[in-house]
């Protein structure tokens, strides 16, 4: 029997998750409607040094999203058609758009089974004279194997831009993403952890000369009005958006704790079914903006939770190579396993403050109950796999 609509587990309530925030949001945009600026102002400018605070990192800059922030960093350094950047083979098509749109090539490298970052290992495989950037993803929020990425950004000169869209607040080491690489591209696209009220994007970095310049890409090229010294874009990040931002940056470190806290009830109850959680590499700490788990029967599990009232996501079904936009570059079934049994087995399930413990708990009976009966293969009952 489904479970009746109102007691529906969402995967995602945007209304539930910024309701506790309403009269802040409130006094927000009438301070910027009262201030009569809504581009490039005060509320940008103040936003901008809290989350450099909140990361680490000497400078942030505001952009319109997370995809303008990839390809506001890559038009900085000068890529260009004839050029490739590594991507990795699983991420969210954006990351290989944004090298696309400056008319380089990206270079999918497979990923890891475990973390679903891209595999380190066969990144200096892809390396050749061409190769002007790597984009490592930390992907689901599980930061990617920054050491070994940047000894070999340092082998090679070859810069590192993070994309850390679904990262915010994750650590490798005691450094948060976003004060590692040469320049992290984060999103605030409303449903992330720390989500605006509409399509909102930042860059930080230690590089004052790229700070800079950034800020004259983001707006047509100009520092000083109708001064222009780049061929520049329209990427700015309004008043409106930075405001709310202000408004839920203080928060964001009870939202990963909830989500935490989460995690932790799905690995106790899941373990030993015949379903493979992420693997937490030593020395790195997630944020988990999404829970992603592996399972050979996916899409009956899929089916079964929402029959039972419970709205799960594939992120994401069809890898970027197999896309139709991609057809172009050549690559066929097979050519990147890894990120195309991922596409096969991955499901998210429900995850953040929105939700209660008991409603995780809930989930979990589920996916046991479902599992009653299935005999699994030995290597997936391990509870994370090998």
């Amino acid at each position: 029997m489904q479970r009746p609509i109102d007691k529906l587990i969402k995967f995602l309530d945007l209304q539930k998750i910024n309701a506790p925030y309403a009269d802040d949001f409130k006094m927000a945009s009438g301070r910027v409607i009262d201030r009569g600026w809504y581009l490039l102002g005060e509320e940008l400018e103040s936003f901008e040094a809290q989350f450099a605070d909140y990361v680490g990192a000497q400078f942030a800059i505001g952009v319109s999203n997370g995809f303008d922030a990839l390809v506001l960093v890559l038009q900085a350094w000068g890529i260009k058609p004839g050029d490739e950047v590594i991507v990795p083979a699983h991420t969210f098509i954006a990351t290989w758009l944004a090298v696309s749109e400056l008319g380089a090539t990206p270079i999918p490298v497979d990923v890891c089974p475990d973390t679903y970052c891209i595999d380190v290992n066969k990144i200096e495989g892809a390396i050749n004279a061409k190769t002007k950037a790597i984009i490592p993803v930390h992907l689901y929020g599980q930061p990617a194997d920054m050491q070994a990425i940047l000894a070999l950004s340092s082998k090679y000169g070859i810069p590192v831009l993070e994309d850390a869209a679904q990262a915010h607040g994750a650590k490798w080491f005691e450094h948060k993403v976003g004060s590692i690489g040469t320049a992290t591209a984060f999103s605030f696209y409303p449903g992330k952890n720390l989500g605006a009220l509409g399509d909102a994007g930042a860059v930080t970095t230690n590089d004052a000369q790229l700070a800079f310049r950034l800020k004259s890409l983001r707006n047509y090229g100009s520092i000083k009005k109708y001064q222009h010294d780049d061929l520049g874009r329209n990427c700015r990040m309004d008043e409106l958006q930075a405001a709310f931002l202000k408004v839920k940056l203080p928060f964001l470190q009870k939202e990963i704790e909830a989500r935490s806290r989460q995690i932790r009830i799905y690995e106790s109850r899941l373990s030993g079914l015949a379903i493979r959680l992420p693997l937490i590499r030593e020395n790195c700490t997630p944020v988990w903006h999404l829970y992603v788990v592996q399972c050979e029967c996916r899409d009956d599990l899929q089916q079964f939770l929402f029959e039972q009232g419970i709205e799960t996501l594939v992120h994401y079904p069809t890898p970027p190579h197999l896309q139709t936009a991609y057809h172009c570059l050549g690559y066929k079934v097979g050519d990147f396993p890894m990120a195309e049994q991922l596409a096969r087995r991955v499901i998210s399930l429900p995850i953040g403050s929105h939700l209660l413990d008991s409603d995780i708990e809930f989930i979990c009976q589920k996916i046991a109950l479902f599992f009653n009966g299935i005999v699994a293969s030995s290597a997936w009952v391990s509870g994370r796999g090998s």
